[in-house]
């Protein structure tokens, strides 16, 4: 998979491809991360990317031309035949969850359009992006950190990045439960004890303990996720 990320901070964003995760997945070449300045597309010897916002108001807002130009250059014009699918971090956009990575991990080529200042013109966003993504419900100062978010939570979804495969089936979200509370050694750590179960050797039982601890930690946090599934929250 090739993911291509544009930013006017580059440096904010290539120290993290090369570490951790994402950084063996780059290595064994699982994953295809390039980092591009969209500076590169200015046409003036300010190399501007901004500009005051038409109305009035606050702040700059992020010029059409340049992210257009970088956009059409790395994944080509917008439409069928465009090879690859274009996301603009922005809190505008839906709200991404386990089920939008495993979407995004599918694909071949993703580009990721790191918006700044008061926004992106409309107009950038109608003539070359495909989706809006939003990491939560809160402002950023730009779409860079969410655009890690976006590619550890995608990296690690790619066959052969984890270790153990297996642990992607019982973690938090992945099954629609939050994941229950983990444990490790020592036995006894503060006055605390590992749960018994875990020590027994008894791996039904285990499984059948994780299981009941998961619905009741949803439960408590987060009872939405019990209710999409389906079931009832009480």
């Amino acid at each position: 998979m090739r993911i291509d990320v544009v930013t006017i901070f580059p440096e904010l964003v290539e120290p993290f491809l090369r570490v951790s995760i994402v950084g063996n997945a780059c290595e064994a070449g699982l994953l295809e991360a390039v980092v591009h300045d969209l500076r590169d597309w200015t046409e003036d010897r300010h190399r501007t990317v901004d500009d005051a916002p038409y109305g009035g108001g606050p702040g700059m807002v992020m010029m059409p031309g340049p992210l257009v130009a970088a956009i059409e250059a790395l994944a080509g014009p917008k439409g069928a035949e465009r090879n690859a699918e274009v996301v603009l971090l922005s809190p505008q956009g839906e709200r991404l969850d386990q089920n939008g990575l495993s979407r995004l991990a599918a694909l071949d080529h993703l580009v990721l359009a790191c918006g700044r200042y008061e926004g992106v013109d409309q107009r950038a966003i109608e003539l070359a992006v495909d989706a809006e993504l939003s990491i939560g419900d809160y402002v950023l100062s730009g779409g860079e950190v969410p655009a890690l978010a976006v590619i550890e939570g995608v990296a690690r979804l790619l066959p052969g990045v984890l270790g153990n495969p297996e642990s992607l089936v019982s973690e938090s979200f992945s099954a629609g439960l939050l994941e229950g509370p983990q444990y490790t050694r020592p036995p006894v750590f503060g006055g605390l004890e590992v749960p018994e179960v875990l020590r027994s050797g008894n791996h039904a039982a285990v499984e059948e303990w994780r299981a009941r601890r998961a619905h009741e930690s949803t439960r408590c946090r987060r009872p939405d996720l019990l209710a999409a599934r389906g079931e009832e929250e009480s």
